[in-house]
This record gives C-alpha cells, structure tokens and sequence, in this order.
C-alpha cells in the first residue's frame, strides 16, 4: 500500500470525506480561520497601537529629566518657609561643573510677545534654548540650521521660526535670512523647524519663536535668571542619580534647607517610559490570552470532527485493516485530514489578518513619522500557522489511535 501522504487517491478520498458533511466541516475550518485571524490580527494590532502611542514621543529622549524652583515648605538661615526663589545661569554652570552624568542639557525661558514682519504680526511663545535642546527633544529641521555653541557664546541675534509661527508672518516665502522683530527687536531667522512628536516639555516648536538663551536675557533684560533646567542623563545612568549633584548646587546657592523636599520640583520622564512599557507588555499578554483562547477554540473543533470522522468511518477502517493496512497508514490518513483543514484555514485566517492589518497601517500612516507598524512580519505569520498545525495534528492523534485501535470483526458490526 502506498504511503497516504504521497498517495494521490488518499488526498481524493479525504476531500470526499471532508465534502461530505459540508456544514460540520465548514463550520470547523471557520473556526480554525477565525482563530489564525485573531490571533495574527491581535499580536500586529498591539504592535500597531504600541507604535501610534509611542509616535507621540517620537525624538523625545526617554532619559530626560528636568528641575522646577519651587516654593520653599522649610525656614532656613532667617528665611521663612514658602520663599520663591530664581534659578541663575551660575547655578547651571556650577551643576555642569560638578555633574558626571549629564549628556546633553540646556536652560529654558519664555515669554509671551509680538512677533513682526513686515505688515503682519502676531502674538507667540518667544524662548531662550541653548543649542542641545535639539538633541533632547528632536526638532525637524525644515530648512537652515538650528543656533550652535558659537551663536550662543556671542549673543548672536539670531532665531529659528516654527513652521506654523512661519506660515503665518511669511506666508509661502522663505523666511531665511529675513528679520523680524520680537517685541520691538530685530532678530535674523537661520531656520525652519518643526515638532516631531506632540510630546513637549517647555514651548512648542512649531509656533514659538526659539533663539540662543544669551540672546534672550541680554534682548529682554533677564540678567543672570532661567527660567528651568533641563537634562539626559548619560548611558547607563538615570535622571534620578543627577538630581543629588543638582540639590547639592542650589542648596549652597541659595537659603534652601538641605531637607527641603519641595523648593525644587524634579521631573524624570524615564519613570513614566517604564510605566510605559509596563502598560505595552500588558496588552501584549492580553491580545495573546485572547489570542490563544480563540486558538484553543479552532484546535478543539478540529478534535471533534476527527472523533466525529473515525466514528463514521469505523467499518472502512476494519475492512482498510482486514485488507492489510498497517495501523501506521491508518493514522497517517486520519492525521492528514486534520492537518489538511488546519493548513487551508489557518492560511486563509492569516493571509486575512494581514490583509486587515495592512490596510489600517495604510490609514494611520503619518506624513512625518511613517508607519505605526500595525504588521505581521513573515516570522510571525509562519509561527502561528506551524503552532496551529502542531496542536491541531495533536488534537487529531487521540482519534487516530483510536481509529488504529479498531479490530476488523467489531467493525464489520459496527452500525
């Protein structure tokens, strides 16, 4: 006897029997189509909503933190509790000075103002960055450049416009090169930039007018005064380990209590990445609970229509045994129609999800950040049609055996 799985006629008769209950044996492969489907869609979908969450902190460095003054909640030296305090440039320099772990860092401070050109004018956030805020929250550069270390070492009057703030004064000229006053002086625009991510901490790019931190105390009197201080911390390092050199500086600095908890506010934004990628894990156990459910769920249909199948057939399988066939045939055929509605179903339930999946990638796509990655990789794919293959021959074996088990004489009984 040849072997079932190179013999033509074999795949014939299993697509006889499989035909001959069309109702069972569709109602059995949807449910094996149905759980591939969920199953691919559920795993590219919380890949998909995992990107388009972390879209909003696209360029948005994940080490940052940031320090606030604060009001003060303890008397110290003669000063009584609930003093303001003004952080100053020499309190930045003195915390660089002493800091090992800080890799990029910069002051902000912000007013509102009037932006001029020519006859139009509106009101926008002017700031003072210095030249790494663009490293720690990644500005896109339409066109020119951002400030550098040079312009902010000579004061330079020079700004970057955001392209909203620029579509406004400019219209569809290029605003390179061209002066516009804020709040009565006349600064140079060296660039274009824009906002990656809606994430921000301080002004927003994309409408606000951003030069040297220099420019801005010198232009509108501020002196010594930042408004805050922002920072990353160095590979291999947190913001948490900073915040000690930063309470050092500023307690010696100014009349704050050493034990003052509350004169300064610290920000570390890697806390709540961690947070983050809690919540992300979660979901993705979540959609591989509900994922596995409904695979369970197509794996047992597949078990009760091989039961199903070696019962009806219990007295051609005597006579397939008084004839010779050797009970390995017997449950090579048995686990071939297993596999055979596995394999069609579970490929038509991913090549399903993939569509799905490629088509709701197509509509969050965003002009800048691209893709939200709502996909299933051929690795994936391949894995869940293998996984529903293996559990679905196993959920076959217990009815082949039972079927390799029937003796001749009490099949031909058999009613």
């Amino acid at each position: 006897m040849k072997n079932p799985i190179f013999d033509i006629e074999n795949w014939r008769e299993i697509g006889a029997t499989l035909a001959r209950n069309k109702t069972r044996t569709f109602l059995t492969a949807f449910g094996i189509f149905w759980g591939t489907a969920m199953l691919a869609m559920l795993w590219g979908g919380a890949h998909g909503m995992e990107g388009m969450l972390r879209r909003n902190f696209a360029g948005f460095t994940t080490n940052f933190g940031a320090i606030f003054p604060n009001t003060t909640s303890v008397s110290y030296h003669g000063f009584n509790k609930g003093m303001t305090w003004q952080m100053t440039q020499s309190d930045i320099d003195a915390i660089r000075r002493i800091t090992p772990y800080i890799e990029y860092s910069t002051t902000l401070i912000d007013r509102e103002g009037t932006i001029v050109y020519g006859s139009n004018s509106t009101s926008a956030t002017i700031a003072g960055y210095e030249p790494d805020f663009a490293k720690i929250n990644l500005a896109v550069v339409y066109s020119g450049r951002v400030f550098n270390k040079a312009d902010e070492a000579r004061t330079a009057k020079v700004a970057v416009i955001g392209k909203d703030l620029a579509a406004t004064l400019f219209g569809n000229d290029d605003p390179l090169g061209k002066y516009v006053s804020a709040n009565g002086v006349f600064v140079r625009i060296i660039g274009v930039i824009g906002q990656l991510s809606n994430a921000s901490i301080g002004t927003r790019y994309d409408s606000s007018l951003i030069m040297p931190s220099s420019t801005f105390r010198n232009i509108f009197n501020y002196g010594n005064k930042v408004g805050f201080f922002m920072y990353t911390a160095a590979p291999g390092h947190s913001p948490k380990e900073i915040e000690t050199y930063i309470r050092r500086v500023i307690c010696a600095n100014h009349p704050i209590s050493p034990d003052d908890d509350k004169a300064m506010w610290f920000m570390d934004i890697s806390e709540d990445f961690k947070m983050l990628d809690t919540l992300f894990l979660g979901v993705s156990l979540l959609a591989l609970f509900v994922g596995t459910g409904s695979l369970m769920a197509g794996i047992i249909g597949i078990g009760n229509i091989m039961w199903i199948i070696v019962k009806e057939r219990t007295q051609e399988i005597g006579i397939r045994r008084a004839i010779g066939a050797k009970p390995r045939d017997i449950i090579t055929q048995i686990l071939c129609e297993g596999v055979a509605l596995t394999s069609i179903a579970g490929l038509a339930g991913v090549s399903f999800a993939t569509i799905v999946l490629a088509i709701a990638d197509k509509l969050t796509a965003d002009p800048v950040l691209g893709s939200a990655n709502f996909t299933l990789t051929f690795t994936q794919a391949l894995a869940i049609v293998i996984t529903f293959l293996i559990l679905g021959t196993a959920a076959g074996t217990l009815p082949a055996i039972k079927a390799m088990h029937i003796k001749p004489i009490e099949a031909m009984r058999d009613k």
